[in-house]
């Protein structure tokens, strides 16, 4: 008589096993740009030239925000990479998700700044310096890592073609522009003499290196609009991203040039408070013709029935690169044009992050995120 085996309910732990953690494994490198989007506003609302009664106390607690998010992101990124390596490694290995890694590395560098900023008034000036001095060793370590590594991937592994090239590519090659630009604010509190000058030459060696590789590729982003038409409806927001390499260059310079006296010789400090105004104004107006630009086609994908996205946080950060912009071309050129321009785009970024950030707090708690 034939024998059946029949394999014993115990053995079936042979099977997949279930996720740990199940509600992280979907949590991209993109909610970064949640913790950019509200540490550019604490950053931005401080360097305003008009101040109102309680802005200052507002920014610190938005920037206290920001910490917070960080904080509680990065121990979540953690348990993704922990319970969920195989999404994880398909991120780095999809072309629409890589470019996201260099959010990493402009949150940590966003809430570093900010606390230096408006920190210091909450925890006290020596701990907001060396606060700030590790964020923005880390973040900028992460930003060239990301400005090598993205880019490498994308030539041997993502294999994209020239349609699917958006904004988001830009990513990766905008974080050592944000460690040029918040890199500044550490100077003064570095021993006189070439610990100064040295930080000071390595963020211009950083703007360089952004700048140039962010013209390299611009023209693959606007040639694939003309030829390719709009972006789809939920990356139409993206658009914005082209704003922040123009308003953290802008920012970069003046930063620099505010604490060039305090590295180099006047010679030097001389000319690098010129070349602020003479890079920063042309680039201003570039920065505008974008902005008008993007924002026609954002009017236009929201009549299309645009829905909410993770994307709408690029309305934020780049936005408020501008105001930085802006705020340092007023303190540099003396015109009251463009603290009329900073107040503006500020007004801009404030309703951007309420908006955004009170759709992405009810995704949350529907659960329709992450």
């Amino acid at each position: 008589m034939a024998t059946t085996l029949v394999r014993p309910r115990t053995l079936l732990e042979a099977a997949p096993p279930a996720h740990k953690a199940p509600a992280l494994r979907n949590l991209g490198p993109n909610w970064y740009a949640s913790v950019m989007g509200t540490a550019i506003v604490a950053g931005a609302g401080a360097s305003l030239p008009y101040q109102l009664p309680g802005q200052r106390v507002a920014c610190q607690l938005v920037w206290a925000l920001s910490a917070a998010a960080l904080a509680v992101l990065l121990t979540a990124r953690a348990g993704h990479w922990l319970h969920h390596r195989d999404r994880a490694r398909a991120h780095l290995l999809d072309p629409a998700v890589a470019p996201f890694y260099g959010c990493l590395a402009m949150a940590l560098l966003a809430v570093g700044s900010g606390t230096l900023l408006v920190g210091k008034d909450l925890i006290g000036t020596g701990a907001a310096v060396a606060v700030d001095a590790v964020l923005f060793t880390a973040g900028t370590v992460t930003g060239l890592a990301a400005a090598v590594a993205v880019p490498y991937l994308m030539v041997v592994r993502h294999k994209a073609e020239p349609r699917q090239a958006t904004p988001v590519w830009l990513l990766p090659l905008v974080a050592p522009m944000v460690s040029a630009a918040v890199g500044p604010l550490l100077i003064p509190h570095l021993p006189a003499g070439q610990p100064r000058e040295a930080l000071l030459l390595a963020c211009y060696a950083m703007f360089g290196l952004s700048l140039l590789a962010t013209l390299l590729m611009l023209p693959l982003i606007f040639g694939r609009l003309l030829v390719g038409g709009p972006l789809p409806l939920a990356l139409t927001p993206t658009l914005f991203l082209v704003l922040g390499p123009l308003g953290q260059s802008t920012t970069a310079v003046n930063q620099l040039a505010d604490v060039a006296p305090q590295s180099v010789d006047g010679a030097y400090a001389a000319a690098l408070g010129a070349f602020a105004v003479v890079y920063g104004v042309p680039v201003m107006g570039f920065a505008l013709l974008w902005l008008a630009l993007a924002t026609a086609l954002l009017v236009r994908a929201a009549r299309d029935g645009m829905g909410f996205a993770m994307t709408w946080w690029a309305l934020t950060f780049p936005v408020g690169t501008c105001v930085t912009a802006a705020a340092g071309l007023a303190r540099h050129t003396g015109l009251t044009a463009f603290s009329w321009l900073a107040a503006a785009l500020f007004a801009a970024l404030l309703t951007a992050w309420l908006v955004t950030a009170t759709r992405t707090l009810h995704a949350l708690l529907t659960r329709r995120l992450p």
